[in-house]
């Protein structure tokens, strides 16, 4: 039996409809912006594997780097305890963060790095007596993560209707999604904030926290939105004391073009959440980041105003010198070199597809660039579906959000790989929806 047909026969994947879905791809090997099938077909990467992936597959100094770890500390409970990986990580990301931002804490995706945050904000209020805020803000289409704090933020998101009687009650409002030459952006804002405001003049003194995905919603489709927006609402939030919980578990570690998006969008939340490109795609962690006056609210002579949370394995160490590597490698000029190319291109060829007929509302954002489709194909339909197996064909993985199409590619990928990746695209959809 190969190994398509013996997964089959034991495992149950993610996001996946099993009764109208092929057989999974087996994969051997990845090698820089490539992975390599068992027929040793090779895939160009165009989504990092889930977003994952920042220097190319197995990148021998991060792997090098792992090795190196495991045979000196491989696992250490983080409950009163410490090791050199974890404070070394935490001080490097500190230093890049906007600086007032002087604590992290350790978790082990991007889920429970926003669970972090929900309980962080809803217990800084009553840790301080103020047991009235008890309300979030989130954005429709939102995606926070799998996790029932996170899919009570991401309920618009369109991905738990079964669970929405189990999830507690969320203000959502919409995502001033904008694109090149989007004349409405302005007052789609201006409506936004407005009802905000009107939101807040009545709710703002039971609102505990604001969370969204800065600049770009990744899993709502690649919507982005610009840093005007964030800066006003900012400015919104602050009036009424809401926390600002910023979830850069995508956007983070400079697929925005820059380190962070809080930092391209000269903004500075309260909180910020990262997890995906951490470790350069080789191993689960996360962190969720505050200032001193958050944590300083968490102090006491007894546990009660503790932070309750904890994982097996935070700040594992292997986790954790995986991504001192990864980010060592992000700051080289090399890397910055790299993503100015890839956005550049990404300018470029968008330029081409907003030409087709079948193109509309071409954007990007940094090193991430999304189209939409002019059809109604919906995520994980039987259209979705063919045309990535279209793009398999051709030897790309590309996952389309329902319409839309988005390339999200490991920092490694070459000026002529990505020209040729739009050319294919190009042709592909041409091909299936003309």
């Amino acid at each position: 039996m190969n190994l398509a047909n013996r997964d089959s026969q034991a495992i149950w994947h993610p996001y996946t409809q099993h009764q109208i879905t092929n057989h999974p791809l087996p994969m051997t090997k990845g090698k820089g912006a490539y992975l390599y099938d068992v027929n040793n077909k090779k895939y160009l990467d165009l989504i990092s594997s889930w977003w994952v992936n920042l220097h190319g597959h197995s990148h021998p100094d991060i792997a090098k780097a792992i090795y190196e770890q495991a045979l000196e500390l491989e696992h250490v409970i983080f409950s009163g305890f410490t090791h050199e990986p974890a404070v070394k990580l935490a001080e490097n990301i500190l230093k890049l963060l906007p600086s007032h931002f002087k604590k992290l804490f350790y978790s082990d995706n991007g889920s429970t790095a926003v669970e972090v945050a929900l309980k962080i904000a809803f217990q800084y209020w009553r840790n301080q007596g103020d047991f009235n805020r008890h309300r979030f803000i989130a954005f429709d289409q939102g995606y926070h993560g799998d996790t029932f704090g996170a899919m009570a933020m991401g309920k618009k998101s369109g991905f738990f209707s079964q669970f929405e009687s189990l999830l507690f009650h969320v203000d959502t409002f919409p995502y001033p999604a904008t694109f090149i030459n989007d004349e409405t952006a302005e007052n789609k804002e201006a409506l936004i904030l407005e009802k905000m405001e009107h939101h807040l003049q009545k709710f703002g003194k039971e609102t505990a926290a604001i969370i969204l995905e800065p600049l770009v919603q990744g899993a709502g489709g690649m919507r982005m939105c610009t840093s005007r927006f964030l800066k006003s609402l900012q400015e919104l939030m602050h009036q009424h004391h809401v926390l600002i919980i910023f979830d850069e578990v995508m956007t983070g570690f400079g697929r925005t073009g820059d380190f962070f998006a809080c930092l391209k969008s000269k903004t500075q939340p309260d909180m910020i959440c990262l997890s995906k490109g951490i470790t350069g795609g080789f191993l689960p962690l996360a962190v969720t980041a505050c200032s001193d006056n958050i944590y300083s609210t968490f102090l006491g002579k007894d546990f009660s105003q503790a932070l309750a949370h904890g994982h097996s394995f935070t700040a594992n160490p292997l986790g954790c010198a995986a991504a001192l590597t990864s980010l060592d490698l992000l700051q080289q000029q090399n890397t910055l070199d790299q993503m100015k190319m890839i956005e550049n291109l990404h300018h470029q060829n968008l330029k081409e597809l907003a030409k087709l007929d079948n193109v509309m509302n071409t954007r990007y954002c940094g090193t991430i660039a999304a189209f939409n489709l002019r059809t109604n194909m919906q995520y994980g339909s039987d259209a979705s579906i063919h045309l990535r197996n279209r793009f398999l064909e051709a030897g790309l993985l590309i996952r389309p959000l329902g319409n839309t199409i988005y390339f999200l590619p490991p920092y490694c990928i070459t000026e002529s790989e990505l020209r040729h990746a739009y050319e294919i695209v190009i042709n592909e959809i041409q091909g299936v929806l003309a």
